[in-house]
């Protein structure tokens, strides 16, 4: 596989900068250290773990004898305030207590580019994510504020007819975000199927899609995306009665952009409005849509658009745009709740674009598919995983800083966005992905949501998350060996980061083939992670030494506020 263009536009865009860890010379505690869960010695075997929590003690101690271990403190929550929590972790008893100099930058930096800038095109997506997250902030605070208000009908509707293919309908597309206007647009029926009514605006310029290419777009979208979304997340609303769901393509949606950022933030490929759905504004369309840009190959409307671009750019966009409609049905229209909050939300879309990959992958299984037989994904998924790896790359840099649970759409960045589809999946492959299902059909949000999904607690799972991103596929050891709690299903992280790492260099963003590195656990350290995070730690015992305490802390001997959620996750390394 070759990195591409198409797979550096959604790179993390912010400026990041190296650090160190800052450490003390010794373990002095003022106060006797409490111990954390039962305060039994942990005696695990080679490749068994443990989560330990750490809300009223600080110290763990762990068989010695010459074990490793990888160590894990995590602040499992994601109803605390998203500001850095200082801690301190080292060696209580057990061990020396000289610090360990650490020659590695801390986990929540990763390496600039060079004189500060990016390079060429990486920025280019923002715009998608930002409108996006505009589109889905918009609609949470239209249901929150009690603004937008559906009556239910006294009984149930009779179904709508579908329209004739020919036939004009009227529709309201959104035309400026801010202030948020809309444009009255006549769109003709081009394509009816099983599932999805594809129209097309009767301005949509010259040159763009011939009527065999467009058949062949519907029934892509009507045979395979839909059902896609459809199997893993359930079905959205009806409120239309069609039996339908609607993909409307307008050049309303590529006027959106501005022709002058499109070379450095990209372009709006397509969304869906809240208001369609939960308002009887005049501006709803009273249906479910899915909004896309058209082909405009000379650029009438803003910059140009093949029709090779919207083929390929738009599928993912349709996946991603479509999960978000059914998650706000099922919470808002059908639940008459309060719609995802919108970290969830957002790794449940991500996921639905890598479902698509998914499908290639199973149609196109290695080496067919592939123009280098060395690639890892077919040709064909290439449009819905690439972004998917360059986010959660970018994540795995940062795992102390960058939170699962407590970002919303409005927090720009793609890092957190990648963390959150390794949540997500790391959730389906550990209770099935019909986890997906019962995540958007739920009235309930965010960690509330999962645990109950789930059938146990966010931080027993939040534990296992943690060590599972290091230890899914260690090296030298057969994958199958690790438990199923710690690793991935569906993905080998070594595999596929040091694939990215090998495609895309020379890189100053990928910096090396596998992104978490370990600290050494000596003495004491001095840090800081932000709720919903994570940091790795590595702890050698020497064969004369029994046992080893760790002391982990908002200081030696003080434990961090109950509501942090502090825990120890810990993996006894081969």
């Amino acid at each position: 596989m070759r990195v591409r263009r198409a797979e550096l536009i959604r790179l993390l865009a912010g400026v990041l900068a190296l650090s160190a860890c800052n450490s003390d010379k010794g373990v002095t505690s003022p106060n006797p250290a409490k111990a954390c869960g039962s305060g039994a010695t942990v005696q695990l075997s080679a490749l068994q773990a443990t989560t330990i929590a750490c809300t009223a003690g600080t110290a763990v101690t762990l068989q010695g004898g010459g074990a490793s271990y990888l160590v894990v403190p995590n602040l499992a929550t994601g109803t605390a305030v998203n500001r850095l929590v200082p801690y301190t972790i080292g060696i209580a008893s057990g061990a020396s207590a000289n610090v360990v100099p650490i020659q590695a930058p801390t986990l929540d930096r990763s390496p600039t580019a060079a004189a500060g800038t990016l390079p060429p095109g990486i920025a280019r997506g923002s715009r998608q994510r930002a409108f996006d997250a505009a589109m889905l902030e918009m609609a949470r605070e239209g249901v929150a504020s009690g603004a937008w208000r559906r009556p239910m009908p006294s009984a149930p509707a009779l179904r709508a007819t579908v329209p004739n293919v020919g036939s004009i309908q009227q529709f309201h597309v959104l035309s400026s975000e801010k202030p948020t206007r809309f444009t009255r647009v006549g769109a003709r029926l081009s394509y009816v199927g099983s599932n999805i009514l594809l129209y097309i605006d009767t301005l949509a310029p010259a040159n763009g899609f011939s009527d065999s290419q467009l058949q062949a777009f519907g029934q892509l979208f009507d045979q395979t995306l839909y059902p896609i979304d459809i199997n893993a997340f359930g079905t959205p609303s009806d409120i239309d009665q069609n039996g339908h769901f609607i993909v409307l393509l307008s050049p309303i949606v590529n006027a959106l952009t501005p022709a002058s950022s499109c070379d450095t933030q990209g372009f709006v490929g397509g969304f869906f409005v809240g208001n369609d759905l939960a308002s009887t504004d005049t501006s709803s369309n009273q249906g479910e849509i899915f909004y896309s840009l058209v082909p405009d190959p000379s650029g009438t409307v803003s910059c140009p658009h093949s029709v090779a671009e919207v083929e390929f750019s738009t599928p993912a966009t349709f996946l991603h745009e479509l999960q978000h409609l059914i998650n706000f049905s099922q919470h808002v229209v059908v639940r008459h709740g309060q719609s995802e909050l919108g970290w969830l939300d957002e790794g449940l879309s991500i996921v639905a674009e890598e479902l698509g990959s998914i499908y290639y992958e199973d149609k196109f299984p290695p080496p067919t598919g592939r123009k280098d037989p060395a690639q890892i994904f077919p040709d064909s998924s290439q449009g819905y995983i690439n972004g998917v790896l360059l986010d959660s790359y970018s994540y795995l840099l940062k795992t102390d800083t960058a939170t699962v649970t407590l970002h919303s759409d409005a927090d720009g960045g793609l890092a957190w966005r990648g963390g959150d589809w390794l949540l997500v999946r790391w959730l389906g492959d550990v209770k099935g992905t019909a986890i997906f299902k019962s995540l958007v059909q739920s009235s309930l949000t965010g960690t509330a949501n999962i645990a109950a999904a789930a059938g146990e607690s966010f931080d027993g799972l939040f534990g296992d998350f943690s060590l599972a991103l290091y230890t899914d596929s260690l090296p030298g050891i057969p994958k199958s060996s690790i438990p199923v709690r710690n690793r991935f299903v569906r993905r080998n992280l070594r595999r596929i980061y040091q694939r990215l790492y090998d495609t895309s260099q020379p890189s100053s963003l990928i910096t090396r083939p596998f992104p978490i590195l370990t600290v050494p656990l000596a003495g004491s350290i001095s840090n800081s992670m932000v709720p919903g995070t994570m940091s790795f730690y590595r702890l050698d015992t020497t064969a004369g030494q029994s046992t080893v305490t760790i002391d982990f802390g908002a200081t030696p001997g003080v434990p961090l506020s109950e509501a942090a959620h502090a825990q120890l996750s810990i993996f006894r390394l081969p």
